[in-house]
């Protein structure tokens, strides 16, 4: 198979690795900066251009694109979806998992636990938003925010109430969230490639933060799902529609309660605590499906 890795960085560990996975399968991989792709649309005959040729030969596309530049990225991938290119990630399904207002709308329609949620439109009631999600300590995010940026621990009303009414003030949107004491820190990533768990972490906040990314100093070691966690993982990875999916849940006294399902989820943390060859996982998916595809343009064009 031809293989485009839609990536802004060739020497990301996550790009590196889907690069190595995939020529070690045999199949030619680029990366291609999906910033410098062109689209030509056209009535029947939709092109993506880049450095001044015609990307019409891939079979298949991974995307890995940056919370930043959704907005592009998704575009550049629908139109190889229109071009009948495999993606292991959908645009719709990007987009979707990037609002994190609709994604937890989506997973509180399917059921699944969440931390108790609060979006307003700049109201002015903030003592009133910390109260509805059970008092301080509360979290407070950034819709936008990512690899947890802009996610704020507030540890007593006046506190959250002067985050909330900072943020206002800068016409940022914001969910406000309940505190999940019990956790102590941890949260686990389960990282989901064709509906199954193919990998899972626990991951431990360093001392005095209490945010777990390992991009904040977070450490992180290999753990085996309870059936519950199994469960909302796969099913929150099919609700929003991602065929690769890192899904972070919060071990609560009621169950998991999922914080964020990521569309382009690390592979360095998750293969170094799992030693799980999880690039090759994401490599034999497209190899199932693009196949698939490629027969069906065949008889299209035949």
């Amino acid at each position: 198979m031809n293989i485009a890795i839609l990536s802004r960085d060739s020497k990301l560990y996550s790009t590196r690795r889907l690069k190595e996975a995939g020529e070690a399968r045999g199949h030619k991989v680029e990366i291609i900066d999906h910033m410098k792709c062109m689209l030509v649309i056209e009535k029947k005959n939709p092109m993506v251009w880049y450095n001044g040729r015609r990307l019409d030969y891939f079979d298949a596309i991974i995307p890995r694109i940056g919370a930043s530049v959704t907005f592009y990225g998704a575009a550049v991938v629908r139109q190889f979806e229109m071009m009948k290119v495999f993606t292991a990630i959908e645009s719709q399904a990007l987009i979707r998992s990037r609002d994190k207002l609709r994604s937890m709308q989506i997973l509180s329609r399917a059921g699944l636990g969440l931390p108790k949620t609060i979006f307003m439109d700049y109201s002015r009631d903030t003592e009133g938003v910390v109260e509805a999600v059970g008092g301080a300590p509360v979290v407070i995010k950034l819709l936008e925010g990512t690899q947890g940026l802009g996610v704020v621990l507030a540890e007593n009303k006046k506190a959250a109430q002067s985050v909330i009414e900072a943020f206002h003030g800068v016409k940022a949107r914001i969910i406000v969230q309940e505190f999940i004491k019990e956790a102590k820190g941890v949260d686990i990533r389960a990282f989901i490639v064709n509906g199954e768990v193919v990998g899972a972490m626990r991951r431990q906040a360093r001392d005095g933060e209490f945010r777990s990314n390992l991009h904040r100093g977070g450490h992180a070691q290999v753990v085996k799902l309870t059936r519950q966690e199994k469960h909302a993982a796969i099913t929150a990875a099919k609700k929003m529609g991602l065929g690769v999916a890192g899904v972070d849940m919060l071990p609560s006294k009621r169950g998991p309660l999922i914080i964020e399902v990521n569309s382009s989820p690390g592979l360095e943390g998750i293969e170094g605590a799992t030693k799980v060859d999880i690039g090759g996982k994401i490599i034999s998916y497209l190899e199932k499906n693009a196949g698939k595809m490629k027969i069906q343009k065949d008889k299209v064009n035949a």
